[in-house]
């Protein structure tokens, strides 16, 4: 990770681990246009000549990028690079769409299809680690039929990269985001991310409660018996791959041993974990940052917090990327596309519709959420968490999978 992060002194400390006390499987698609998303029709007539700002199609204002709910109230508006300032889309894109989070992203292309008329989207949607597989063969037998990989993590994105499958990427996309999320041979860019975090019930226990490091969880007297994970999801499993980074293979079994031992509970995904914490089924639970945000969000007034680790695998700042992909006939469409994903307007949906953190500096997250830069993730190369596959294998050995 960068140094831009790193923060001296005590307070600084403290201030990294602020908290929230918040009152209160993928499916495989054709080959397809992204049209239909959201309600409403591409409407507009024309085209566009590729000028900035000079659009015909259907007017899409940042309110229609913006999510809503008592969280986005009073929002200051974005900055950074708008696509009022950015060349039109026009053509047709072939995009790979990895991960669970794919679904909510096809709502920000169909957004982008109906401002552009003359743009198409289509996708193919199914596990990062799949479509990853996907265009290293197609890579090796001449060409992937696609030109952008859509990815939620960084693990993924790096596969395709080092297996050489991707082309550059704009310099004016790259120098929008920090160096931490990125490739540092820029061949894939981060354009939103996600805190490791802990949400714990409010009633049962309070900030003081909750260790400063995840090492400590299995010796917690406040926690025993009353937390909950989710192993077999996959931000949960690059969470374990940081701690194998970290810590080796040897102390990231005997730490999954000790939580066992412990008394943690098993779900299916980090979203139930949340929801039980807010519950009062557990005390508190291990799950991505937005997943409080999201019961909060549906939930008003549910009795969750939110609470950060410190420079461990638990404070991992994992990213969903993309990147062009190598062979494309579509080259500045795809470098076009990535601009605009990294647009304010495109930022802010991630911060409001998905509750993600931005990827610029112009857009701040959601709520009370500590800005990015805030927050002190471990110095770890994203693209080192490829290797889920190891990770799998220790936590069957480790009888948690």
């Amino acid at each position: 990770m960068s140094d831009s992060n790193d923060m001296t002194g005590r307070n600084a400390t403290q201030s990294r681990r602020r908290f929230l006390a918040l009152g209160s499987a993928t499916a495989a698609t054709a080959l397809t246009g992204c049209s239909g998303i959201l309600s409403g029709d591409d409407g507009g007539d024309g085209g566009s000549d590729g000028e900035a700002g000079t659009t015909t199609g259907q007017q899409i204002s940042l309110s229609d990028f913006r999510g809503s709910g008592p969280l986005v109230a009073q929002r200051e508006a974005p900055g950074g690079t708008s696509i009022e300032d950015l060349p039109d889309l026009s053509g047709e894109l072939t995009l790979y769409l990895g991960g669970g989070e794919g679904g909510l992203y096809l709502d920000l292309i169909n957004l982008l299809e109906q401002r552009y008329p003359d743009f198409t989207a289509n996708h193919r949607l199914e596990a990062s680690s799949d479509l990853a597989n996907t265009i290293i063969e197609e890579n090796e037998a001449g060409a992937s039929p696609a030109d952008v990989f859509m990815s939620i993590d960084a693990g993924s994105l790096g596969a395709v990269a080092n297996a050489d499958a991707t082309a550059s990427l704009p310099d004016e996309a790259l120098s929008t985001v920090p160096d931490a999320y990125q490739d540092s041979e820029g061949r894939w860019v981060g354009i939103a991310g996600r805190a490791r975090a802990i949400p714990y019930n409010t009633n049962q226990i309070s900030e003081s409660d909750i260790p400063s490091t995840v090492q400590e969880f299995p010796e917690a007297a406040a926690l025993e018996n009353s937390m909950g994970w989710a192993p077999s999801y996959g931000a949960f499993q690059s969470f374990v791959t940081a701690m194998r980074l970290i810590r080796g293979d040897d102390e990231t079994m005997s730490w999954l041993q000790a939580m066992q031992d412990h008394g943690i509970t098993t779900y299916d995904d980090e979203f139930r974990v949340s929801n039980s914490c807010a519950d009062g089924e557990l005390a508190a639970g291990f799950a991505n940052h937005y997943y409080t945000l999201r019961v909060q969000s549906a939930r008003e007034n549910s009795p969750i917090g939110l609470a950060f680790t410190e420079g461990d695998a638990g404070a991992l700042v994992n990213v969903s990327g993309l990147e062009i992909i190598n062979g494309t006939d579509n080259a500045d469409l795809a470098s076009n596309f990535v601009r605009h994903v990294l647009s304010a307007e495109a930022q802010e949906f991630f911060a409001t519709r998905t509750f993600a953190y931005p990827m610029i500096p112009g857009v701040a997250p959601v709520g009370d959420l500590p800005r990015i830069d805030e927050l002190n993730p471990p110095e770890i190369n994203l693209t080192e968490l490829a290797d889920v596959a190891g990770t799998v294998d220790l936590l069957r050995d480790a009888g948690v999978l």
